[in-house]
């Protein structure tokens, strides 16, 4: 299991694929190339976005602010930017978190 993670200036882009509404929130593994996460919160309003900010953030040590959606607003397939970090530690904190 492996997803794509890319250098980007002071920080790192990589893919998520979002399941929202789901029973358990958290970091599950992958799908494909991206980075699977489940978020409880439904994709209205940018609930959804707002949930994978915060779970990414928090498995990787860094304040909220530090990550951002890049592309795919509205999709469940997104390209996420987080900044103060490199990619083998990226890497390696995520894919230890799955729950």
């Amino acid at each position: 299991m492996a997803f794509t993670v890319s250098s980007r200036g002071e920080g790192v882009r990589f893919a998520v694929h979002v399941q929202p509404r789901a029973r358990k929130p958290g970091i599950d593994g992958t799908h494909g190339d991206a980075l699977r996460v489940r978020v409880h919160a439904p994709p209205v309003e940018g609930a959804a976005n707002d949930a994978v900010v915060d779970i990414i953030a928090e498995a990787l040590g860094v304040p909220v602010r530090a990550v951002r959606i890049a592309a795919g607003h509205t999709a469940r397939q997104k390209l996420v930017d987080v900044d103060g970090v490199d990619a083998p530690d990226v890497t390696l904190k995520l894919l230890a978190a799955r729950g």
